[in-house]
């Protein structure tokens, strides 16, 4: 027999007053209190005292699932074809350039030629476009990560999907209406609608990653993949066009429906997996938690009795994710500080040739199909190894990719004023935005599925979100630099 003394202070919430408590007894054998934590509860404020005391390092946890059978093979697939939808409909609308180009012509002239010198409306559209979508994108993608939570889920997926659809269908109709003694105002409107398209996708896709944190880990590979995937569908769509030498206004139209018909597909497949059991098991928490307890007798039943509404932390989840979150932000600044912005104006090495090859397929082949590609295998390969799984390697890795930067400036272009030109051949280009593709979709999936690893059951669907913010904000960053790189080559 021993003795033990045991000392706790407990606050009292709706006093406010402090007492201290000493209980000595003598335990004759071994004594197990246990407690169940729900894994997912509403949201209420508990005291930080009373959580510290709950949550202590000695307490014993062991995972208990339930979780139903059938319906997770539904659930990827949809997670997959989300993961397509959050993507594919802006490619798609960014895709049609030349569209754009018709649209803000000179209409005092026959047609548009090559030579043709742009009007101010499309020397300014495609830097405003990007400015647009990156500032509303990655602004409501940190208000989703801060205060997502007050928003229901359905609000946030179903509701975003439909905003999109419109958008898309009003796109679609400016096609076949003649805008050329409007241009200013549709020019205007045209960014209006981008504004809400962008701040929807960001909406609808900071929902979709929280979502995929609740889930195990290949739910997260489906979401990323299924990112990458819609680019090659895109790459390839855009190499059809050029196939086939449609019109500017075919094309558009083309591209605008694909978009139309796939987020309708979405919002189908996602109200149906919505109903499942297997999506609501792990919606409302997943598996939950047996906390062995060393809180006295008293106070282990009462917690018994009533639950612990655990609620997560913003300041505490970032504390244990600011890592990952630093490197995937990095990540897309390295990526999207050359891609697709300096890489478009390379060109083949056999270009003075004036081959089929070189002048119309090598840059949407390299350029866009290659490095979709690349993007997608790596995000697959990620999901099947999960490796690295230590933080500090993954930065690691993440800084030294960085090196690629400086050789995509000083590849083959005939735009070098000021870099000089040190990679000249095409299978050295290629091989580098192979490495740069593979790298960027492997590490995207292992920090996002390290980060909701990194924080307990109640902290993943914040941590993916954050995760989702800092992906933002790498593109926004990104995004700026490539305006210096280029004025740079």
């Amino acid at each position: 027999m021993q003795r033990k003394e045991d000392q706790e202070r407990l606050l009292n919430a709706e006093e406010g007053q402090q007492s201290e408590q000493e209980d000595d007894s003598m335990l004759g054998g071994e004594q197990d209190n246990a407690s169940f934590v729900p894994a997912f509860s509403p949201q209420y404020n508990i005291d930080d005292d009373e959580r510290c005391l709950l949550e202590r390092e000695q307490d014993e946890v062991v995972q208990l699932t339930n979780a139903p059978r059938s319906g997770a093979a539904l659930t990827y697939c949809v997670f997959y074809l989300l993961g397509i939808g959050t993507m594919t409909p802006w490619n798609f609308f960014v895709t049609a350039e030349d569209y754009w180009k018709y649209k803000f012509r000179n209409t005092t002239l026959n047609g548009t030629q090559p030579d043709e010198e742009l009007t101010p409306l499309q020397k300014s559209f495609t830097c405003d476009l990007a400015l647009t979508a990156t500032i509303s994108g990655t602004t409501f993608l940190l208000l989703n990560a801060v205060y997502g939570h007050y928003v229901s889920l359905r609000a946030k997926m179903l509701g975003t999907l439909f905003t999109i659809l419109v958008l898309f269908g009003i796109t679609t109709g400016f096609v076949e209406v003649n805008t050329d003694k409007w241009q200013e105002q549709f020019f205007l409107i045209t960014l209006i609608i981008v504004v809400i398209l962008n701040t929807s996708a960001a909406t609808m896709s900071g929902a979709l990653y929280g979502v995929a944190g609740l889930f195990p880990s290949e739910y997260m590979t489906a979401v990323v993949s299924g990112q990458a995937l819609g680019g090659i569908i895109t790459a390839l769509a855009f190499l059809l066009v050029l196939a086939f030498d449609a019109g500017p206004s075919a094309t558009a139209f083309v591209f605008f429906i694909m978009g139309a018909v796939l987020i309708l597909g979405c919002i189908i497949c996602y109200s149906l997996m919505a109903r499942k059991a297997y999506f609501q098991y792990y919606l409302e928490g997943g598996d939950k938690f047996k906390v062995i307890s060393a809180l006295p007798p008293s106070h282990s039943r009462e917690v018994e009795e009533t639950g612990v509404p655990l609620e997560p932390i913003f300041q505490q989840v970032l504390g244990k994710i600011y890592v990952q979150a630093a490197c995937i932000a990095l990540l897309y600044a390295t990526t999207l500080s050359v891609y697709p912005a300096v890489t478009i104006l390379m060109q083949s090495e056999h270009s003075a040739s004036h081959t089929v090859w070189s002048d119309v397929y090598y840059l949407p082949v390299v350029n866009y199909l290659f490095f979709n590609c690349g993007d997608y295998f790596g995000r697959l390969f990620a999901g099947w190894l999960e490796c690295p799984r230590n933080q500090y390697t993954t930065l690691l890795w993440t800084v030294v990719r960085v090196v690629l930067v400086p050789c995509f400036l000083c590849s083959n272009s005939s735009e070098h004023q000021f870099l000089p030109t040190l990679v000249k051949h095409d299978y050295t280009f290629i091989a580098m935005i192979l490495i740069f593709a593979l790298s960027n979709g492997y590490l995207t999936n292992i920090l996002l599925i390290m980060a909701p690893r990194s924080v307990k059951q109640h902290e993943k669907e914040l941590a993916a979100s954050i995760m989702a913010a800092s992906l933002s904000v790498g593109m926004a960053v990104g995004s700026l630099l490539s305006l210096a790189f280029v004025q740079m080559l």
